[in-house]
């Protein structure tokens, strides 16, 4: 069966990101490949992963600057591959937030192995049904319901509507869905928050029902019923 799993590959050696794409892919995971820091913290933020396979040496924001900032926004996994084997090394990979490090050269089913031992480790231990109103929200299958209509989410819209679910009739500021949402420094004047309430509404309110996203001018949001 296949595995539903999304693995981010940051990794600039471009036989081993194959190697690594190919490989995962055979095993069902989705993966996405990033050859510098840069370009992989924007995956990371576009396309969460639910485990990252991070190399040490890159061009740019080295790996450990990276695994910094994932670990700064979230507590997604992290297996560092490197040529750097000692104890020191280690100890550096483990302390910027990495969950597991693994040697090259590696070998293939031992990478496989440790994948799937963390991500055992971070299934949830229950799915939740959150309600509000007439609008549940699925954290098992990530899917809305409104009035039992169907609402297809792309990954951050999710995490924002759940967000809202999650602190019902609650000022959200927006500096707080920022850092819980983002994670990333958009910047103070991006409109990214306004976008994505501007799509949660239009997905919630189809069939013109009740706004229940509300704008507090100046501060942020609120989900409460009018």
């Amino acid at each position: 069966m296949a595995n539903q799993s999304r693995i981010l590959v940051i990794e600039d050696e471009e036989r081993i990101a194959n190697f690594l794409r190919r490989g995962l892919a055979y095993e069902g995971y989705q993966v996405d490949v990033a050859h510098d820091g840069q370009a992989g913290l924007a995956l990371a933020r576009d396309y969460p992963p639910d485990l990252v396979v991070l190399d040490w040496m890159l061009p740019g924001i080295d790996g450990i600057e990276v695994c910094r900032r994932l670990r700064s926004g979230g507590s997604v996994p992290i297996i560092i591959l490197t040529a750097r084997d000692s104890l020191s090394d280690k100890v550096q990979g483990l302390d910027a937030g990495a969950d597991d490090y693994l040697v090259k050269p590696f070998d293939f089913e031992e990478l496989l192995a440790r994948i799937r031992a963390l991500l055992r480790r971070v299934q949830p231990s229950k799915i939740e049904v959150l309600k509000f109103a007439d609008l549940t929200l699925d954290t098992g299958t990530r899917q809305a319901f409104r009035s039992g209509r169907a609402i297809d989410l792309t990954a951050k819209e999710y995490e924002l509507l759940e967000l809202f679910m999650r602190n019902p009739r609650q000022v959200l500021t927006r500096d707080v869905i920022f850092d819980r949402v983002w994670n990333y420094d958009f910047g103070g004047e991006s409109n990214i928050i306004e976008v994505y309430v501007r799509y949660l509404r239009q997905k919630t309110e189809a069939e013109s029902e009740q706004r229940l996203v509300h704008t507090v001018r100046g501060v942020g949001y609120v989900l409460r019923e009018d």
